[in-house]
């Protein structure tokens, strides 16, 4: 009986479109339209991927008329939502493959969390979060600015050029901070990227800004 239970989970992962899902919720509370949207998913076919979900207790909602929000049950979903990315890089051959064609360059940075946030509060770097503004609403670095993808090319002339500039979106699998960072050394930038995002970021218990708190301008 214990694993007929345990079978539901796995059952529930078995689906490219909900672990995508249980992705994109990692970076904070979406509606099922937001979901629809960001995973190329029709509405009705999110809501059933989402009812799969809260089925196997992955994932929880909250009303907040006319909305209906869902979120992650709590973290052990993002965390075996990451595990099982690490583990499919390091068995599947196919994945290194698709990761080393499209993440393997010299952009790539490893960054310690507190020698970053020194940095971004002393003005000796500029912090982007390239993802959707939502999931910048829910929850950012201390320090970041939101510069979503489609608006980078326009707001090239706020960014200063005298720092240099990281760039992080949803994770080592998340192209956003990627194309970033070829479009800012396209321009003369001195850029690199992150290759965590806010899941890993928060479970590992460094600070997390939410959408109440103030968001600096690009010249603090």
């Amino acid at each position: 009986q214990l694993y007929d239970h345990f079978s539901r989970i796995g059952k529930a992962l078995a689906s490219p479109a909900r672990i995508e899902i249980l992705d994109l919720l990692s970076q904070g509370e979406k509606t099922v339209e937001q979901l629809a949207a960001q995973a190329r998913l029709g509405v009705k076919n999110a809501s059933a991927h989402l009812r799969a979900l809260r089925q196997a207790r992955l994932v929880e909602l909250r009303k907040d008329s006319p909305w209906v929000w869902y979120r992650l049950a709590d973290d052990g979903v993002a965390r075996i939502v990451r595990e099982l990315q690490t583990l499919a890089r390091r068995r599947l051959a196919e994945v290194e493959q698709i990761r080393q064609l499209h993440f393997e360059d010299s952009s790539s940075q490893s960054i310690d969390p507190a020698a970053l946030l020194d940095q971004v509060e002393a003005g000796a770097v500029t912090l982007l979060d390239v993802r959707p503004p939502d999931e910048y609403q829910a929850g950012h670095i201390p320090g970041a600015i939101s510069m979503p993808p489609d608006e980078l090319p326009q707001r090239l002339g706020e960014i200063p050029r005298h720092r240099p500039v990281i760039a992080y979106c949803r994770g080592p699998f998340c192209v956003y901070a990627v194309e970033a960072v070829a479009t800012l050394r396209r321009h003369g930038y001195e850029a690199w990227r992150m290759e965590s995002g806010i899941p890993d970021w928060r479970l590992a218990g460094h600070p997390i800004v939410s959408q109440a708190s103030h968001q600096p301008s690009l010249g603090e």
